[in-house]
């Protein structure tokens, strides 16, 4: 029984260590807060928490009496991430940024990195930016992270302050002292790059639209703190007074007495302070360059170029094209504790408002298609090499990042059958942005090209192939030029491309033909690498011939061989025969 009491206090202590539903250093409980989540979107909020801690099944049902969701357990252990920005992180923090309570007059609350201000009457006063949604902060290389938003979208912040009243004093005669008559947040304001673009009344949990003009911008959040105290000056004056008794006034009747005379007089002090914080952001502008092109078959061409991350093209439902990007959320750890500010000192507290945030990351799984196997084909590729990000992730992230350099997907270009142009949307790595494709011209043609590789001329040890590549309907010949390596932009003006025979590369003459020389016997298979149809006008298909070549194919190979066989035969020719000479011979003893 002692063993048994030993073990549930143990088991206790660490499940109360590791789950307990607190704010602060340790993300609240899943299904805990009243935040309109349920417990598994709020299991995948905490990337950044230490996983290390994991708890089974069974040791989280003798605590809570109940079993977790899936998605929870896993959560518990790793950090779960998106293929698209969720909605989650923005909906939470709306929720718990009314969980924040001031502190009263006599209290102020902020987080640590708050930039505190202190007049004569207004103390340790603040205005910090909460959160802003909807956004995306990015990290694309290990010392560099950008946070990209809306263009329109909400600012929330904290507003705090409190009062200091000063004491009571007395010099002399006079008393001097003070009491509260008001105070209170007279407004809030959001200014962008100095411009007023939205007010609010007095509150501490001020929410404010915004709406960018683009590029990089700065908002401002600001609040009018005002403060009113009552001054009273108490001035008391003393007076002797003199009386007497009968109608002649000697020395003999006369009685001495003080009055005293007390006078006040009232004044109002008031003070205004005004706090401030800024967040730099980048307008997400999703704004693209589409191209598209039409197959001989009917499929479709479609390129999209953005020089910042966007997520991918939606085509159907179930048929997407991905980037590099992929998502998770994590909590701004700089609001794990608040001070809590009073005339006796300061404290830290667990902060019960705690902003999520969604992250864009490099994958390790690269660009891709789906569904796989049976989606779009994914043809290029294009962006700027970058190192890895790995090393500058925040503490206790642990996702798919990739760990070598690697190239943003600002651009693709995929072929695709399903989907139409008017239902396409191009997916932004911002929730909520996404965009149309517009055309800003009619689909490019492809067209169809054919290649034919054949013997031009052979001897024992080596023969000739020969490769014509032309326009299957008109039979032109295709001219190929060195190609070129233009990864950022596909802009060119010369046709790359070129024909893959026998391990070579092989560019076509003036006359759509080419040359190779081949020494080992085999089949081969000629197969014609165009150019990107971005790139060039007119664009063609792919294209692939075979040609069999044998030094067999010539009477002197049938000869070579017939004298090969000859030689390699004889010997063993030979030995037959004299074998066979021999068993005679000793047969032939053995009879007599």
């Amino acid at each position: 029984m002692y063993h048994t009491s030993v073990v549930t206090m143990l088991l206790t202590v660490l499940l109360v260590s590791s789950l307990a539903p607190i704010s602060g250093a340790h993300p609240p409980r899943p299904g805990t807060d009243d935040n309109g989540l349920n417990e598994s979107e709020a299991a995948t909020l905490w990337s950044g928490d230490n996983d290390s801690r994991y708890i089974t099944n069974a040791a989280y049902r003798d605590a809570y009496g109940e079993n977790r969701t899936t998605v929870h357990q896993l959560a518990n252990g790793t950090d779960l991430t998106f293929t698209q920005p969720p909605s989650t992180a923005a909906r939470w923090t709306r929720a718990d940024h009314e969980e924040f309570t001031p502190g009263g007059a006599d209290v102020s609350l902020y987080p640590p990195h708050a930039a505190v201000m202190n007049g004569l009457l207004v103390r340790d006063a603040h205005a910090t930016v909460f959160a802003v949604t909807p956004s995306t902060t990015t990290h694309p290389t290990p010392t560099e992270s950008v946070v990209y938003a809306a263009p329109t979208g909400t600012l929330r912040g904290i507003v705090d302050y409190r009062v200091a009243v000063p004491e009571q004093a007395t010099v002399g005669s006079r008393t001097t002292s003070y009491s509260l008559a008001s105070h209170r947040i007279d407004e809030v304001r959001l200014r962008r790059d100095g411009e007023v673009i939205a007010t609010d009344a007095g509150t501490h949990r001020p929410e404010l639209p915004y709406e960018l003009s683009g590029g990089s911008e700065t908002l401002r959040l600001e609040a009018d703190i005002h403060v009113e105290v009552t001054k009273a000056v108490t001035i008391v004056n003393t007076t002797n007074v003199t009386s007497a008794n009968g109608a002649n006034v000697t020395s003999a009747n006369r009685t001495w007495s003080n009055e005293t005379h007390t006078t006040t007089r009232t004044t109002v002090t008031s003070e205004t302070v005004t706090v401030s914080d800024t967040v730099e952001l980048h307008t997400y502008d999703l704004r693209t360059q589409v191209s598209t092109a039409r197959y001989p078959d009917g499929d479709r061409g479609i390129a999209v170029l953005r020089n910042v991350p966007w997520q991918g093209i939606q085509l159907t439902d179930s048929h997407r094209v991905r980037g590099v990007w992929r998502f998770y959320t994590a909590r701004d750890t700089r609001w794990d504790t608040l001070v809590r500010s009073t005339v006796r000192g300061t404290t830290r507290t667990p902060s019960p408002a705690l902003p999520v945030a969604v992250h864009a990351y490099p994958s390790k799984l690269g660009p891709r298609t789906e569904p796989t196997g049976n989606g779009p084909e994914l043809l290029e590729v294009w962006g700027i090499e970058r190192p890895s990000p790995s090393a500058g992730l925040p503490e206790n992230v642990t996702v798919d990042v990739v760990e070598q350099p690697y190239t943003t997907s600002y651009g693709l270009a995929i072929r695709t059958s399903v989907g139409q142009p008017e239902t396409t949307r191009v997916r932004g790595i911002v929730r909520g942005v996404n965009a149309t494709l517009h055309r800003e011209s009619e689909p490019r043609v492809i067209r169809e090209s054919t290649i034919d590789v054949r013997v031009l001329s052979q001897t024992d040890a080596q023969a000739r192939l020969l490769v014509e590549l032309s326009e299957a309907e008109t039979g032109e010949p295709i001219v190929l030029s060195p190609t070129n390596d233009v990864r950022y932009e596909p802009i060119v003006d010369s046709r790359d491309g070129y024909i893959e025979l026998a391990g070579k590369q092989l560019e076509t003459n003036a006359s759509g033909m080419a040359t190779v020389t081949v020494s080992e016997p085999g089949v081969y298979t000629a197969r014609y690498v165009p150019g990107s149809w971005l790139t060039h006008d007119p664009a063609y298909t792919t294209a692939a011939d075979t040609a069999r070549w044998h030094p067999l194919g010539t009477v002197t190979g049938w000869l070579e061989l017939l004298t090969t066989g000859l030689i390699w035969f004889l010997p063993f020719a030979l030995a037959a025969y004299a074998g066979r000479q021999l068993g005679t011979v000793f047969g032939s003893r053995s009879r007599y």
